[in-house]
């Protein structure tokens, strides 16, 4: 039996209906995994215990005991969560070798609810890149088209789920990197509102944006998975009580009279005519099952991407001085402790990633902290207030998720300002720290469209019901590469 393009939902009844073993499951994608990762390059190494923890699976189920809510069912892993025993390098080469020490949270979490863990999926150097081309493991390429990008930086989790080498991957999104990879791949990509999830054991680029989120085929196994990874965690002081918690089984799809918001400033020259027409074709699917529709403004976001640009390095360079190649990871010799810094830092940062270093610095820099850094912080408070204000008047704002479609590799690697824009509509929902979900909506030139659902803090429910509805009368998260 081909399970490579089944949901969570539907391998939950084939396992649970003993058609299917967790085992033979697994060895299923693990086969699938040897065949098309060599070229993919989705998974930087695959757990040597996957059919241990599927056989235990097994055991347990046999013997009536509780498997837990996604018992037997596999995911893979973007490299930048920590997972006891596992090696986990952010794909930068100053963290090799670097060991998992312990589990992070949502790796806790997915343990108990009976999930197999598979392996690292690839990513952009300690994630920072929008196409998963700077990894210190190679470029992964996208399953649509192997000449193109599959978005990032958790392009590899996106990779995977798309190419059917597992039905969901965890990544991570700070400016939308879950779900730009997710709309360039064809796939359903969640970021949570900040403090929904753990960032326990991420390993950090900025803090006030990171959250760890799923890339999965619909809506429903996104749901299913947050319901699993969401919650209060003592170990991280940004988490939150949650004022609802998600039940994926509750999710409905009467979507009559909720008010969706299409923001002017979102739908402007230089998008893609076709996914420009693409998004409004699903606004007009949303019409017909009665919500309503409303242009509204969010004025400040034309700041968003300078905003995110000196906010994002700031963060970035303070969390990434610990990585000195002393304590762990990477290490190049010297005569002293300086040129040791100096040397082991050149070598084992990437070029994008010192380019964001110092960039970061220089924003944090005496005589400069006011003028960009100070500044950058007022335009976010700007920004997350023109949110706050326009989802008084409206559930759920719709945008596109990208303005283009996935280009060509190495396209932008020598335009750094080009790679930036790609990520020109995602990085306002983490400048605001509000939910944002990515669903397909189309194709152009065979390749996938993705739009983008934002919704009020901790408001994922309204993302879920608005993208439950639309997967329901469309089928574009049922298609798959050949």
């Amino acid at each position: 039996m081909d399970v490579s393009t089944l949901t969570i939902k539907d391998i939950k009844k084939l396992l649970e209906s003993g058609e299917i073993t967790a085992e033979s499951l697994a060895g299923f994608y693990l086969e699938r995994i040897k065949a098309q990762n060599t070229d993919l390059n989705a998974f930087i190494e695959i757990a040597d215990d996957v059919i241990a923890q599927a056989k235990a699976i097994d055991v347990k189920r046999a013997a009536g005991e509780d498997v837990g809510v996604l018992g037997g069912v596999p995911i893979g892993i973007k490299n930048n969560i920590l997972v006891q025993g596992w090696e986990v390098t952010s794909s930068a080469q100053i963290l090799e070798g670097h060991i998992g020490a312990y589990d992070a949270t949502v790796i806790q979490r997915l343990k108990d609810a009976g999930a197999i863990l598979v392996g690292r999926t690839n990513m952009d150097d300690a994630a920072m890149g929008s196409s998963t081309e700077t990894s210190h493991y190679g470029p992964t390429k996208n399953p649509w088209d192997k000449t193109k990008v599959p978005g990032g930086s958790s392009g590899g989790s996106a990779a995977a789920v798309a190419a059917g080498l597992v039905p969901v991957a965890l990544g991570s999104d700070t400016g939308g990197s879950v779900r730009q990879p997710a709309s360039l791949c064809g796939l359903t990509g969640l970021k949570p509102t900040y403090g929904r999830v753990s960032r326990y054991g991420l390993i950090a680029m900025a803090s006030s944006f990171d959250q760890i989120g799923p890339i999965a085929h619909t809506v429903e196994d996104a749901a299913l998975v947050l319901s699993v990874i969401e919650g209060k965690d003592p170990k991280d002081g940004t988490s939150v009580e949650l004022p609802n918690t998600t039940i994926a089984e509750l999710v409905d799809t009467d979507i009559k009279g909720m008010k969706i918001g299409l923001p002017k400033e979102y739908f402007i020259d230089g998008i893609d005519p076709e996914i420009k027409k693409s998004v409004m074709e699903a606004v007009e699917e949303f019409k017909k099952a009665g919500a309503e529709i409303h242009e509204i403004s969010l004025p400040h976001a034309e700041y968003a991407l300078a905003a995110y640009y000196i906010i994002m390095p700031a963060e970035a360079s303070s969390n990434l001085g610990r990585m000195d190649g002393l304590r762990f990871g990477y290490h190049s010799g010297g005569e002293n402790l300086l040129e040791t810094y100096s040397r082991t830092r050149g070598e084992g940062f990437g070029p994008e990633v010192q380019r964001r270093i110092m960039l970061g610095s220089y924003t944090l820099s005496a005589g400069y902290y006011d003028a960009y850094y100070r500044k950058a912080l007022q335009v976010r408070t700007l920004i997350k207030q023109d949110f706050d204000e326009a989802l008084k008047a409206v559930d759920v704002i719709l945008t596109p998720t990208s303005p283009t479609v996935a280009w060509s590799l190495g396209e932008k690697m020598d335009d750094p300002l080009a790679m930036y824009l790609a990520d020109i509509f995602t990085i306002s929902a983490n400048l605001a720290t509000v939910p944002a979900m990515s669903i397909p909506c189309g194709f152009t030139k065979d390749l996938p469209i993705g739009l983008q659902l934002i919704g009020r803090p901790f408001g994922e429910y309204d993302l879920f019901k608005m993208g439950a509805y639309y997967q329901s009368v469309t089928d574009w998260h049922e298609k798959s590469p050949e």
